[in-house]
């Protein structure tokens, strides 16, 4: 089987996001509708996560 291309592995991952994203959107429109106050205590953990996650990968960035 030949190896794949960086390109092609590239498009395949963002064809898989962009489905996962439209699934996690719906869910977080159903979880505001019937329950969103508790919803909004999910999205903010989810926020601070994404933050640390954040800073972590900005450190990945740095030349030493």
């Amino acid at each position: 089987m030949p190896k794949e291309d960086d390109s092609t592995i590239i498009e395949k991952i963002t064809e898989i996001r962009a489905k996962n994203n439209r699934n996690w959107m719906a869910i977080l429109k159903l979880a505001f509708k019937y329950a969103p106050e508790e919803a909004t205590k999910i999205m903010n953990d989810i926020t601070g996560c994404d933050a640390e996650i954040n800073q972590l990968t900005k450190k990945l960035g740095v030349k030493k």
